[in-house]
């Protein structure tokens, strides 16, 4: 089994050494990872300068990109054969809710998706992040690595994993939840007396829904949401159809050559 783990919290994150030492039991891995923290990038992609890569030790790459370039960079670049998984993380903080769209953990997993390849992300939802904090996360990811072998995602579909620390009572498939946002701008003074701002600096809280990634991790349950690719609200056509937008090219067609 070939594995591509990468992550968003930089080469030397100690969550993405205890993944790489966990999986490189079941597999052969390369770690193509950000050689810096680049947390909350989502799903961008370097297309305006060069990338650059260097092997820090045998199997992991250090790349002067967001995760997406090192997916991007592993597969068409620097793996000889094509990965049989991609596992992104593991992520000091949750990415639970909303999170998912700013996480450049999910993107990663998000762009192997797009690639093909079956991927996940896993986060690990505590405010502790030692080496050690991260082994359960790491254990847990190469259990389900084992099984991603030899079972098939539905198309187009990843998983978002979030693991809770110190331990976990059990494991619950969940759907993404929603966070509550509340005071996330700080605005300071510099010592010259202009304004700065600092985003995400307020506390964030969550709706407690049952059923949600949220609700899964303050129970102390692993929570597994599959993510989709098509972002297509369905459930919106009906809606959209009684708005009567046809009328709108009519509408453009009668003002045509006034003057």
């Amino acid at each position: 089994m070939r594995i591509l783990v990468t992550n968003d919290d930089g080469i030397q994150s100690p969550g993405i050494l205890a993944l790489a030492e966990q999986l490189s039991t079941i597999g052969e891995i390369t770690v193509v990872a950000p050689d810096r923290e680049r947390s909350a990038v989502g799903h961008s992609l370097t297309l305006h300068s060069p990338l650059r890569a260097e092997e820090v030790r045998p199997g992991f790459f250090a790349v002067d990109g967001t995760p997406t370039d090192c997916i991007h960079l592993g597969i068409h670049g620097l793996l000889e054969k094509r990965p049989d998984l991609v596992v992104s993380g593991i992520n000091k903080g949750g990415n639970l809710g909303d999170d998912i769209t700013y996480s450049g953990t999910v993107s990663a997993a998000m762009e192997a998706t797009l690639m093909g390849v079956p991927a996940f992300a896993v986060s690990l939802a505590g405010d502790s992040f030692r080496y050690e904090d991260f082994q359960g996360a790491a254990a847990f990811s190469a259990r389900l690595a084992e099984i991603m072998q030899k079972q098939t995602l539905p198309a187009d579909t990843f998983l978002n994993i979030n693991v809770p620390v110190p331990d976990y009572r059990g494991v619950w498939v969940t759907r993404q939840g929603k966070r509550i946002y509340e005071d996330v701008i700080v605005e300071k003074l510099d010592p010259r007396g202009r304004k700065y701002y600092w985003i995400g600096g307020g506390e964030l809280g969550f709706h407690n829904i049952e059923g949600t990634d949220f609700h899964a991790i303050g129970a102390g349950y692993v929570s597994i949401t599959p993510l989709h690719l098509d972002l297509t609200n369905y459930r919106s056509f009906q809606t959209l159809a009684s708005w009567n937008l046809e009328t709108m090219m009519s509408l453009g067609e009668s003002g045509e050559g006034e003057a």
